[in-house]
């Protein structure tokens, strides 16, 4: 199972997107980004879900809980 931080990076490189652009589709900071890919942080809720929709995965998904 992997983490979180993991599973946002991997997914964000592979849809080549920078923490910025990224950042910028869910209305948060390049900040806020980088500190959940460091495991710093953790998002909220709507957080999760925003990614989800970015990624087109589910959030037990980014949760590192399923393969899809």
């Amino acid at each position: 199972m992997e983490d979180f931080s993991v599973v946002l990076r991997r997914l964000r490189k592979e849809n080549k997107l920078s923490q910025q652009k990224l950042a910028y589709a869910i209305e948060v900071t390049q900040q806020c980004i980088s500190e959940w890919e460091k495991g710093n942080m953790e998002p909220t809720l709507s957080n999760l879900v925003k990614l989800a929709e970015v990624f087109e995965v589910s959030i037990d998904y980014l949760a590192g809980r399923k393969d899809f």
